[in-house]
């Protein structure tokens, strides 16, 4: 099984309004870029990527969670992080029966994850700080070589 076939059961499963909070989740997140692929993470979560994940969603008792990987670090002009604070990484949406979304933050803040993702993945390899002796030895040489 696919894990957007796992995912379609799990919505189908629940059958009250958290199933149908995660499919419109699902369906904002889907739309906001066609690359977005889903996964199915840690024995149960759809988890959508994109260069790097971009959130996981759950259904719990009373509420629906869509977390960000990397939400501390986005932009979220709209106010749609309302859980999460307390960390340095994260950040998350919880979603009540009754609360709607509004899709088209919900899709710019899908985009500004998928930018950070990117940008995470092109930056440079750091270079080691620790150099073997022997090399540091011959590069300082081969400097002072140069300058004399």
């Amino acid at each position: 099984m696919t894990a957007s076939e796992r995912i379609d059961r799990m919505i189908e499963d629940l059958t009250d309004w958290r199933g149908k909070t995660l499919a419109g989740l699902r369906k904002s997140i889907l739309a906001a870029d066609p690359e977005i692929i889903e996964e199915w993470k840690w024995m149960g979560s759809p988890v959508w990527s994109r260069d790097g994940i971009i959130a996981v969603g759950n259904a719990h008792k009373g509420k629906v969670k869509l977390t960000f990987m990397y939400g501390a670090q986005l932009p979220d002009p709209d106010k749609l992080f309302n859980t999460g604070f307390e960390g340095n990484v994260r950040r998350a949406i919880d979603l009540f029966e009754g609360d709607k979304i509004n899709d088209r933050a919900l899709k710019a803040l899908i985009r500004a994850a998928i930018e950070l993702n990117q940008a995470k993945s092109k930056k440079p390899a750091k270079k080691s700080a620790k150099q073997p002796a022997k090399k540091a030895a011959a590069g300082a040489r081969a400097t002072a070589k140069t300058k004399s």
